[in-house]
Parts: C-alpha cells; structure tokens; sequence
C-alpha cells in the first residue's frame, strides 16, 4: 500500500553531514525521507532510525538514473585545475543532474528542488576560489532554476548555509591535499595559510547540525518557502555584509579567513 507521506530525496547523506541531520529532522517532522549516499554503509545512523537509503553517486549517469567530498580549498596560485573541475562536478553539475533527472516526479507533485549553496556563494572568502566560484555559479543556476520551473509549479529554493559542525573539513582532508605546494608564493606564511585550509579558523564555532536541520525543515514546510533560506552560524551576519561595499568589508572578510595574519608573515 503506498504511504501517503510526503516524500523527500536527500543526497550527500553520509553519517555525520549535514545531509544526514536534513534527513532526520524530516523524518522527525513525518516525512518519508529516502537518503542517498555514494556508499549505503556510511548510513548506519539512518537506517537504525529506519529511514530509507539508497545509493546515489551524483556524480554517476548511471547512479542517478537508477534512484564525498565538498569542498576544495587552495590559493588562486597554487589552485589544480583538475580539482577545481571536480569541486564545479559535484557543486554545480552534480544537482542540475539530479534536478534533471528527478524533473518528471517534480512536475507531477508540483514538488520543491532545494539547493544547498553557502555564504560563499556570496561573499569570496580567501584561499576557497574554486569553492567560492562553484557556489556562486550553483546559486546563479538556481535562481534561473526558480524562474523557469515556477510556470509549471516547482518551487526552487536556494539554502545559504553558514558554519556548521559536521565533518565537512575531515571528508576534505581525506579527498584531497591540504598542503601548500613546493614553491607557492604563499610559503612565508605556509603554517598559517594551511590552518585556514584545513578549517581550524571556524572549528568549534559552528551551529549544532541537528539544530540547522531542524530551522532548515521548518522553513521548508510553510505552504509557501522563501526562495532564499539562511540558516547557521554567520548567516545573518553574512547577509547583511554581501549588500555592502567593497571597502566596507574587506578588513572583516580578510580577518575571518586569515588573510591580515598571512599578510603580516609575507612582509616581515
């Protein structure tokens, strides 16, 4: 018999990430969660509660059609290419794909598409150009997203999440280097260039997952979501500085991502 629940999809839903928090907070909320993973046995936590896992490599044709890493951060100048095109893969491409692919079901339940973007997609932190530009360009696809479905009764939803606890830096460490190259301009300074890569700067003070989750949910579930919801740590903060000047923030944005204490090594 086919539950009449509200059914929700959900990716990158490995345990301790913020997609699994998403997932039980729906199903906290009554919702019929089914939450992907590119590895099913990195959802212990999920299935224990007994919510639906599927697997789902969004960066896989073939996986999408049968239904991790985030980030990357590097200075411009030291920036590989190769891993700024697999940071844009999984930012940017990976959720038109799956929005694609899930296209029919969304137009047949006047469903909701949420993207999770970041408030890098509006402000450029330092030494996260790959990352700041992936979220831009996922927050500029969404927005057309919103505009080109909302004919046909899709809501698209932009989520600008701040500083979370998860183990977004950790998946990072493990995916990929957090080590300066040989040569880069920015050795003077390496010691502190790579605490800011490996997210030492916003340890400790991001908002509980669960609690994000939660805030996140509520939002989603008014009759009529806000097409742009901002949630944890910094996020009201962030909001207000991205509508201000230049000169205005760059002191605050240089001094949150570490650049005034790498400026200061660079010119001893």
């Amino acid at each position: 018999m086919a539950s009449d629940k509200r059914k929700v999809l959900i990716t990158g839903c490995s345990d301790g990430g913020l997609g699994s928090a998403l997932a039980i907070a729906f199903h906290e909320a009554g919702f019929h969660v089914i939450a992907t993973a590119r590895n099913v046995s990195k959802m212990k936590q999920l299935e224990a509660l007994g919510i639906e896992t599927l697997t789902l490599d969004v960066l896989s044709d073939s996986s999408i059609a049968g239904c991790v890493r985030g980030g990357y951060f590097m200075p411009m100048a030291d920036l590989s290419i190769a891993e700024a095109r697999k940071c844009f893969d999984l930012n940017v491409w990976s959720y038109i794909a799956v929005s694609q692919a899930f296209l029919p079901l969304l137009l047949k339940s006047k469903g909701v598409i949420v993207n999770q973007t970041s408030l890098a997609s509006v402000i450029t932190f330092p030494f996260q150009g790959a990352y700041n530009a992936a979220k831009a360009a996922m927050a500029a696809f969404s927005d057309t997203m919103r505009r080109e479905l909302e004919p046909f009764g899709v809501t698209v939803v932009d989520l600008k999440t701040g500083v979370v606890t998860s183990n977004f830096f950790q998946n990072q460490k493990e995916a990929v280097p957090t080590s300066l190259p040989e040569g880069s301009i920015y050795e003077p300074a390496k010691e502190e260039v790579e605490h800011v890569l490996r997210g030492k700067l916003v340890e400790g003070k991001g908002m509980p997952s669960d609690k994000w989750a939660k805030q996140v949910v509520q939002e989603l579930m008014k009759p009529k979501p806000s097409s742009l919801i901002w949630r944890g740590t910094y996020s009201f903060m962030i909001r207000i500085l991205s509508s201000l000047p230049h000169s205005w923030t760059n002191g605050f944005i240089n001094k949150a991502g570490g650049l005034d204490v790498v400026e200061k090594w660079i010119r001893k």
